[in-house]
C-alpha cells in the first residue's frame, strides 16, 4: 500500500486546524503565537540536543503507536498501550538487573528486549483472549489491563525491587546498555537519543510489509473489514485477532527498549508517564498507518519537546490541547467523508 496525496490530507489539514486553535488561546494568554512558536523550533533545531530530545520521544511514541495501529487493522481498539509499556519496562529492568555484570554485551540487550516484548505481547494478548473466549469488548478490558499493570508495577517495585530510599530498580548490567547516538556519531550531544530508534524504524517498516504486502497482512485487514465473511472464506479470525493484539503489545514492550536501555537503566515509579495513551493519538493522526505512524509520532515529540522548551512563557499545557484538537478533527474529518 503506497501512501497516496488524499492519506495525507486530513492529518496535514488537522494538523494546521489545531494550530491555528492553540495560536488562538497563546494570544488569550498575553503572548505572541509567532514568537512562542518561533521559541519552539529554535529549541528543537536550533541544537544537535534539541534534536536529539526529538529523536528519542520518537523512539517509544512511534511504537505505542504501532501497539494502536496493528489491531485497529482488524478493528480492534487496543486502549493498553500504556499498560504494556509499563509491564515490557519493569521486565525489562528486571531481566538486567539479574543478569551477571559479565554477560556478553549483545546478549545481555537482546535477553532485556526478548523479556519486555514478551511481557507487552502478553499482556495484550490476555485482552484478545478475553474477546475471543467470552466476547469482552477489548477497549473495556485495555483499559483495566493498564489500571492493574500500573499496580503490579508499583506493588513489586515499591516492596521487592526498589532500591533503598529510592523509587527505582538496581541499574540492568552494563553490557545491557543501548548506546547513544552521540557516542558512535558524534551527533546529538548530551541527548538521551540511542540506537534503539533503529530498531522503531525497523518495526515500522516490518508492520508496513505484514500488513500490506503478505498474504497474512491481507487475511487480517479481510478479517476486520467482514469477520463473518472471512470466516466462511476459511479465514481463522479468532487467531488473528489474538496475533493482532500480540504484535501491538510486543510493539509496545519493545518501546521500553528506548527508555530502560537507552536511557534510565532502572524502572522508576511514573517513568512511562502517559506515553501509551499519546500512542493512540499517533495512531490515530496516521490513519492506523505503520509508516505515517512514523511521522506523526516525530510531530508529537516535537509537540512534547517543543512546549516544554518554552514552559518559561506559557503553559505547556496548551500543547497537549494541540494534541486534542489534531485528534477531534481527525474524527470529525472521517465521520464527515463516511457520510
Amino acid at each position: 500500500m503506497r501512501l497516496q496525496t488524499k492519506q495525507l490530507i486530513t492529518p496535514v489539514l488537522s494538523i494546521l486546524l489545531a494550530f491555528l486553535g492553540s495560536a488562538a488561546i497563546i494570544a488569550l494568554t498575553g503572548r505572541n503565537p509567532l514568537v512562542i512558536f518561533q521559541k519552539m523550533s529554535r529549541a528543537i533545531f536550533g541544537s544537535p540536543y534539541g534534536l536529539g530530545q526529538v529523536l528519542f520521544r520518537l523512539g517509544t511514541l512511534s511504537l505505542v503507536g504501532l501497539a494502536v495501529a496493528v489491531p485497529y487493522r482488524l478493528r480492534l481498539f487496543n486502549i493498553g498501550g500504556e499498560g504494556q509499556l509499563q509491564m515490557g519496562a519493569f521486565s525489562a529492568a528486571i531481566a538486567g538487573a539479574v543478569l551477571p555484570g559479565f554477560f556478553p554485551g549483545p546478549a545481555a540487550a537482546f535477553i532485556c528486549i526478548l523479556a519486555a516484548m514478551t511481557a507487552g505481547a502478553s499482556w495484550a494478548l490476555l485482552a484478545g483472549a478475553l474477546k475471543v473466549r467470552f466476547g469482552i469488548n477489548e477497549v473495556i478490558s485495555t483499559i483495566m489491563l493498564n489500571f492493574i499493570a500500573q499496580g503490579i508495577t508499583g506493588y513489586f517495585l515499591t516492596y521487592h525491587f526498589a532500591l533503598p530510599s529510592t523509587v527505582h530498580t538496581a541499574p540492568v548490567a552494563s553490557g545491557a546498555f543501548i548506546p547513544q547516538l552521540d557516542s558512535f556519531t558524534g551527533l546529538f550531544n548530551g541527548s538521551p537519543a540511542n540506537a534503539s530508534i533503529i530498531l522503531s524504524l525497523g518495526a515500522a517498516l516490518f508492520f508496513q510489509f505484514l500488513l500490506f504486502h503478505s498474504r497474512y497482512g491481507f487475511e487480517m485487514r479481510a478479517a476486520g473489514l467482514q469477520a463473518e465473511a472471512s470466516d466462511y472464506g476459511g479465514i481463522d479470525t479468532a487467531r488473528h485477532i489474538l496475533t493482532a493484539m500480540a504484535a501491538g503489545g510486543a510493539a509496545a514492550g519493545l518501546g521500553a527498549a528506548n527508555i530502560v536501555l537507552g536511557y534510565k537503566h532502572y524502572y522508576e515509579l511514573g517513568m512511562t508517564d502517559g506515553t501509551g495513551f499519546t500512542g493512540i493519538a499517533v495512531a490515530l493522526l496516521a490513519g492506523a498507518n505503520p509508516l505515517l505512524v512514523v511521522l506523526t509520532a516525530l510531530f508529537f515529540a516535537m509537540l512534547e519537546y517543543g512546549g516544554l522548551s518554552v514552559n518559561a512563557y506559557v503553559p505547556k499545557d496548551i500543547f497537549m490541547i494541540i494534541q486534542a484538537l489534531t485528534i477531534f478533527l481527525v474524527i470529525g474529518f472521517n465521520a464527515a467523508r463516511k457520510k
